[in-house]
């Protein structure tokens, strides 16, 4: 695929098959999000890739923190939080480091580590692959962080579902850069 067509035509579908996806394609994706930008050359993002039973730990660390932040939740809460990673074969949580030298800049981090979950969710594109990027409070959670052995100060740039596509999803058109753009000459 083509890169123009690979960025206009990718989009977030989250509708994928169960289907297990082979090792090597997802070394493929590991390595096209190696391939991003960062300041210093630190690499600053941490993959963990959870296929099989990993999701189901995954599921049940997510239903721990939300019974210990709400035990007054209805169980059937907790039992649909637990499938919640359920939703693809594939995984992959982004982490970001800390700055280790002054010179390195925590923003800078983690906009090298969003730039490295573009660049999977492009390369599952080219590949044929739907995906999803998905973060809201489990990435903040200090038990999810702990969970992939993060601390509590460290960040979640995403979590990418990918799987095969379960039915062809449609194209999305985007609007016009031009309300974003301001042309300074």
């Amino acid at each position: 695929m083509e890169l123009f067509e690979a960025i206009f035509t990718r989009h977030s579908n989250g509708n994928v098959r169960s289907e297990e996806l082979p090792r090597d394609l997802i070394g493929k994706l590991l390595d096209a999000g190696n391939q991003a930008p960062n300041h210093y050359k630190v690499r600053p993002w941490r993959f963990f890739v959870l296929t099989g039973n990993a999701r189901n730990r995954l599921g049940q660390a997510m239903a721990a923190s939300q019974l210990a932040r709400n035990p007054d939740l209805p169980t059937e809460t907790f039992d649909k939080t637990k499938k919640l990673p359920l939703r693809a074969p594939l995984i992959i949580a982004v982490g970001v480091d800390q700055p280790s030298e002054s010179k390195v800049i925590e923003e800078e981090n983690l906009s090298a580590a969003a730039a490295s979950c573009q660049n999977i969710l492009l390369a599952a594109h080219a590949s044929g692959l739907s995906a999803i990027w998905r973060t809201g409070e489990w990435a903040r959670d200090a038990k999810v962080k702990r969970f992939f052995g993060l601390a509590e100060e460290q960040k979640i740039a995403g979590f990418l579902y990918i799987g095969h596509p379960a039915e062809k999803a449609e194209s999305v058109s985007r609007p016009s850069f031009a309300d974003r753009t301001v042309w300074m000459e």
